[in-house]
């Protein structure tokens, strides 16, 4: 903002610094909102326990990880045995019986493959914002819109393949020579292509996801910051934008998330049983299958979960985002006075 129109001068934080930023606000997330979904998960395979061979989707928020059952023993963090009534017993019980560490058994995937997705995701969303807005002015309510889309089609793009591996090395304890064989023969079989297998719907929810999110947060962060006089969000206003921004986005792209789930676990069973993929695996022909089968609703299922983890992760992300931009242009200032 101009200092001669009335607000302070903004002072412009480096790629670098939003970098380091996201990868704050990825870490601190994950640290948060794991034991939602290790609880949940345990909860799970209590009332359903996983096969050998089986699948499930581990998710935090930040990303998605096919976890793939192949232990016989109840070695696996997710097969230990419990007696769990809900949600605050399990979290009670297993912070009693198995150490707090537990609570956090399922981090070290998420880590891999949230850091870099976040790191690229915001640092993208914040380049080309400024961009679009020194090319078309600082008013373009379509501004987040459009960068929201771009940032997460990227960050999709570039995780895809990573996602892929990641989920091969884990389920197949594969070396890297035979991963490298792995990648070279299916490249040479199927093309460049096949490594973006399951890009479509993650892309179908995500970029929509990005679009709303990123449009709801900056108008109620705008909204709350003049309804409280200041010029720059505090930590709460990023905080409860990004919660309520991010729960309204959960909502609308929840079918979406159903079908991802869904394809995402089918694939993997299809692969692991070399059986040929079947023509009806497309995005919106499961779509027609869940409303046959279930009704409309169907493709709703899973929100009160979805909404408690996609929420607070919002928020936590995005307040620490913020906070960490908040604190480079502070340095940066301090070293602008002593030049």
């Amino acid at each position: 903002m101009d200092p001669e129109a009335g607000g302070p001068q903004i002072i412009k934080v480096t790629p670098l610094q939003q970098m380091l930023a996201s990868c704050t606000g990825a870490v601190l997330t994950s640290l948060m909102v794991t034991p939602l979904d290790v609880v949940k998960i345990r909860l799970q395979a209590q009332n359903n326990p996983f096969s050998k061979g089986k699948c499930f989707v581990y998710s935090n928020g930040l990303m998605d990880h096919v976890c793939v059952c192949e232990e016989e023993s109840n070695k696996a963090w997710y097969k230990k045995p419990g007696c769990f009534r809900g949600t605050l017993d399990a979290f009670l019980k297993i912070t009693r019986n198995e150490g707090i560490k537990s609570l956090w058994s399922g981090l070290p995937p998420t880590l891999v493959m949230a850091v870099p997705a976040t790191v690229i995701y915001f640092t993208c969303y914040d380049q080309l914002t400024d961009l679009l807005r020194s090319k078309l002015g600082e008013n373009g309510s379509y501004i987040p819109i459009v960068a929201g889309i771009v940032a997460r089609f990227g960050a999709v793009t570039v995780i895809s393949p990573l996602e892929l591996i990641r989920t091969k090395m884990q389920s197949n304890k594969f070396s890297y020579k035979e991963l490298h064989q792995f990648v070279s023969k299916r490249v040479s079989e199927d093309g460049w292509i096949s490594l973006w297998r399951g890009w479509a719907p993650t892309v179908l929810r995500d970029v929509p996801f990005s679009a709303m999110y990123w449009y709801n947060y900056e108008v109620l962060k705008k909204w709350l910051c003049e309804k409280s006089g200041l010029y720059e969000p505090t930590f709460m206003i990023s905080f409860t934008s990004g919660a309520l921004s991010g729960s309204f986005a959960a909502v609308a792209t929840l079918p979406f998330d159903v079908v991802k789930t869904q394809k995402q676990t089918q694939l993997w069973m299809y692969e692991s049983h070399k059986i040929s993929m079947p023509l009806h695996m497309s995005t919106w022909a499961i779509m027609k299958n869940i409303v046959a089968k279930n009704g409309f609703p169907g493709l709703f299922s899973g929100l009160i979960p979805r909404l408690i983890k996609i929420a607070p992760a919002c928020a936590i992300m995005i307040s620490t985002y913020e906070f960490g931009k908040v604190f480079f242009q502070k340095q940066n200032a301090r070293k602008q006075q002593y030049q």
